[in-house]
């Protein structure tokens, strides 16, 4: 693991679409053994761009997930490495008995990709807007749960999961992210990168909320709190020993979630915290709640997954010491 930031809350240049297809052309040319397999959403991601190079290795079986898992675990058994995309909520909900079955049960390795979670389904709406996904993969036994931050995290997420086994899920936004590190950082799955240190309270997050959270520990820096801020993305298997040390340090948690309030990130490091180290601890998340149609602006602002929200929450975690 070796990451630098390189963020100034910015978009990136290129969308996580355009970062997924250029990783999935290396990885297809490195090793005959990869197939990348769509369900209808090819053009969103831009796969059909390079399908003509590896015939017969990317593959749109339509709107049909269950049995794109099914294919994926068959290509498993039969010694391929396959890759699954389609709308986080359709790949995890949708498909979850083929994916405990076929694949975790079934000793299959499968990874998953999973786009538009959350709130990043805008205007696709509630029965699009996967805000679960995150606890149900976690049930799944020895799976590896994943909430990718930006295009540089999931290039090198995507090339690392290449030769693991068993059943990985990542998340992440379709469009453009804000920028978080450097092109050259790599990252360690299964272990929390420390974006900001700090002795008052530690703001553990992933994905969409980690620029929230930075931004949110500018403005409590501007008030004389010294926060933290975590990117934990990897929610399974967590890593366990960063939360203990800043539990110990900081006395204080908030987790921040682009997730319901039940199963997510949240969940995970209470977990751990009630176990291991119980400090207060306080979650920003969706809450208990379906999605709604609506532009990221306004879903932001309608759940409360924004910097002013963590402000808040930190500060009323760091009174319950």
């Amino acid at each position: 693991m070796s990451f630098k930031l390189d963020y100034n809350n910015k978009p990136e240049v290129k969308s996580m679409s355009e970062a997924y297809t250029d990783v999935m052309d290396d990885i297809l040319a490195a090793d005959e053994r990869v197939i990348s397999i769509d369900a209808d959403l090819m053009h969103a991601v831009g796969l059909q761009n390079i399908m003509d190079k590896y015939p017969g290795r990317i593959m749109d079986v339509g709107v049909a997930e269950a049995n794109m898992i099914g294919i994926a675990a068959g290509l498993s058994y039969a010694g391929k490495k396959p890759y699954v995309h389609s709308f986080a909520c359709f790949v995890t909900r949708r498909t979850f008995d083929q994916i405990f079955i076929s694949c975790a049960y079934g000793r299959n390795s499968i990874r998953i990709f999973g786009s538009d979670p959350g709130i990043t389904a805008t205007y696709n709406g509630g029965t699009h807007m996967p805000l679960e996904d995150i606890g149900i993969m976690r049930t799944v036994p020895n799976s590896v749960v994943l909430d990718l931050v930006d295009s540089t995290m999931l290039k090198d997420v995507i090339r690392k999961t290449k030769d693991m086994d068993g059943v990985i899920y990542f998340r992440a936004r379709r469009d453009n992210s804000i920028k978080i590190y450097d092109e050259n950082s790599t990252f360690e799955i299964g272990k929390g990168n420390i974006l900001v240190d700090g002795s008052d309270v530690a703001i553990i997050t992933s994905g969409i909320m980690v620029s929230e959270s930075l931004v949110a520990a500018d403005l409590l820096k501007k008030s004389g709190i010294s926060a933290a801020v975590i990117d934990m993305f990897t929610i399974k298997p967590i890593d366990k020993d960063l939360i203990i040390e800043y539990a110990r340090k900081a006395g204080a948690i908030v987790s921040t979630d682009n997730h319901n309030d039940n199963g997510g990130l949240g969940d995970a490091v209470a977990a751990v915290l009630c176990e291991k180290c119980p400090v207060p601890m306080k979650k920003v998340s969706v809450g208990d709640n379906f999605g709604e149609v609506g532009s990221f602006e306004y879903l932001r602002e309608r759940f409360g997954l924004n910097a002013t929200c963590i402000v808040q929450t930190a500060k009323s975690a760091i009174a319950m010491k």
